[in-house]
């Protein structure tokens, strides 16, 4: 009986072992080249960075306790966010997105909002005519008055911020 021959590496077979290896290695090190010059380009982008101004909040007038606060908030980052909710442990009760919208010529309807979209580059200034705060007020607050609020961010977290109250219409 003849022993058999070990496997011997022929030219043909370290070649196709050289090329299963080095493909993988060159995709992988071409991709993180590509990376590597795309961050330090500055196209990566940037997180979201989102500051808020001071806001305002009417005054409530007649019988009604309900009111609405309104904040401008700017985005510098590259990536959009969402303002989530609004707290304050200075109002008296429940606080609620609302968004504002035109029924007719003359007439308008107020619908809640889970979330509101704040745009990379850009900003979201609440007003009457679109997206504001809804809350319920707390007794004796005045003209000049300073209420501090929490905004809630999806992707920055929180924001304190106070908000002026104003008379509506001033």
């Amino acid at each position: 009986m003849t022993a058999q021959n070990p496997w011997r590496p022929t030219r043909r077979r370290l070649a196709d072992t050289l090329n299963a290896a080095l493909v993988p290695v060159a995709a992988c090190g071409l991709a993180l080249g590509g990376l590597t010059t795309w961050v330090t380009a500055g196209q990566a982008g940037s997180p979201p960075r989102i500051t808020v101004s001071p806001g305002r909040v009417l005054l409530p007038y007649g019988d009604t306790t309900q009111t609405a606060a309104f904040f401008d908030i700017a985005n510098t980052g590259d990536a959009d966010d969402r303002l989530l909710r609004v707290t304050s442990a200075e109002t008296g009760g429940d606080i609620e997105l609302s968004r504002h919208l035109m029924t007719g010529e003359a007439a308008a309807s107020r619908e809640t909002v889970t979330t509101v979209s704040v745009p990379a580059r850009g900003e979201l200034s609440m007003s009457p005519q679109d997206v504001d705060v809804v809350l319920r007020s707390r007794s004796g607050w005045r003209a000049g008055d300073l209420v501090a609020f929490t905004l809630h961010f999806e992707h920055s977290g929180t924001v304190e911020t106070l908000a002026l109250v104003v008379r509506p219409g001033g």
